[in-house]
């Protein structure tokens, strides 16, 4: 089982009562509540975080993008990855993920994540995300073309880490005359892709038909069943049965020495969901185009009045006693993460441990009892359970190089 760190890296240096007077502090909450010095002091904490995660044994650091909006300081989670490759020596770099339809020109991006590869030496994991709604008008993509120009981007990507150039690209969305970029992965055929995702039953089914894990973002246990339940049958009809590497979860999760303090840290979970700061008017977060049109219907019908949110809207205690959020001591939490992981059998799972204003103290108390304490008790549960991750399975046929990275493995057939 692949166990991973994850937090939305959230600017808390603002001031809340601002994000709450506007209503929605996502896409057009203005930037002259920003604080640069803030700003840096709290990247420069996130990425020692990161680094302490390593120390603390933590074997994958999960990293996310999003755009115009406080909720998350990672405007290129490229950055941090290509900083990460260098500083960092064991932890897979996982990316989950940059977003395709928001990128001009992938063969350019495909070169960057190349690049982290090889500095990682082969530790990167390439997710691939649709990105929010908001985040296509914040770009200035149009909604309505994301999935094709998500598609044809992931496409363009892997074709230029697995073709030798120079070759053309006439796609609807992208061209290219010359794709022969010097840069390529050093993991063959290419990186791992891990693709993160709610409820698109139509990005799941993409998923399963390319074989690639799907990590389920924090949905219930009973909305994760079903998710497995599609991503089955798509896998049954290209032609194969998945199984736990192919399945991965986001649950978030504070730790600390008393129950007391880790329900007041994850409190702060809800900093992101509104309750403190307000988040996203549901229209910029479902724009016209963006959804299949039953799931617009839904945002629709909710924005005006008419109907509840289709993810509900849940308390901070209603989201403890559903294990939506987890908190207390490690034996606390362990045994509540344990039921979890035998009800949605995940191969791969992360930890989103830190959110809002937790302080730093606190932060990195989390951090070295998930690293030493909780996340060592769960992979040898999931070993019990047979919870193998994309690493136990097909290491020797995807990663085609040699353990001292000097000269190329054997291809296995």
């Amino acid at each position: 089982m692949h166990l991973m760190y994850f937090t939305e890296q959230p600017m808390s240096a603002y001031s809340a009562e601002e994000g709450l007077k506007f209503g929605a502090t996502a896409l057009m909450f203005s930037n002259k509540h920003y604080d640069p010095v803030a700003g840096s002091r709290l990247y420069n904490q996130y990425l020692e975080d990161y680094i302490y995660a390593e120390e603390c044994g933590i074997e994958g650091i999960m990293l996310n993008e999003h755009h115009n909006a406080p909720f998350c300081m990672q405007s290129k989670t490229n950055v941090f990855a290509s900083i990460l490759a260098a500083v960092t020596k064991k932890a897979k770099i996982v990316i989950l993920g940059n977003p395709l339809p928001l990128a001009e020109n992938p063969v350019r991006l495909a070169e960057e994540l190349s690049m982290i590869d090889m500095i990682s030496k082969g530790r990167l994991v390439s997710g691939f995300v649709r990105g929010g709604g908001q985040e296509q008008l914040a770009t200035g993509v149009n909604p309505a073309f994301n999935r094709e120009r998500f598609i044809e981007a992931h496409d363009l990507v892997t074709k230029a880490w697995t073709t030798p150039g120079p070759f053309r690209w006439e796609g609807t969305h992208y061209q290219h005359r010359v794709v022969n970029p010097w840069a390529v992965p050093l993991q063959k055929p290419y990186p791992r892709v891990w693709i993160p995702g709610v409820l698109s039953r139509e990005t799941v089914i993409w998923s399963a038909q390319q074989r690639y894990p799907y990590i389920c973002l924090n949905t219930s246990i009973e909305a994760t069943k079903k998710i497995w339940e599609t991503y089955d049958a798509a896998a049954a009809e290209v032609g194969y049965e998945p199984g736990p590497e192919n399945r991965g979860y986001l649950i978030r999760c504070h730790v600390s020495d008393t129950e007391e303090k880790a329900k007041k840290n994850a409190r702060q979970f809800m900093w992101m969901q509104g309750e403190f700061t307000g988040l996203a008017h549901p229209v910029w977060s479902s724009p016209s185009g963006y959804f299949s049109p039953t799931q617009r219907r839904g945002f629709v019908e909710f924005a005006t009045g008419r109907a509840v949110s289709p993810r509900g809207n849940p308390t901070f205690e209603d989201q403890l006693d559903s294990m939506m959020i987890i908190a207390g001591t490690p034996d606390q939490v362990i045994a509540k993460l344990k039921y979890i992981m035998e009800e949605t059998r995940p191969g791969i799972m992360a930890l989103w441990g830190n959110d809002g204003a937790v302080s730093p103290e606190d932060a990195r108390t989390c951090i070295r009892l998930l690293g030493q304490e909780v996340m060592p008790a769960l992979k040898s549960y999931g070993r019990e359970l047979g919870l193998t991750d994309p690493f136990e399975i097909d290491a020797p046929v995807h990663l085609r190089y040699s353990k001292d990275l000097k000269q190329p493995a054997v291809a296995a057939e």
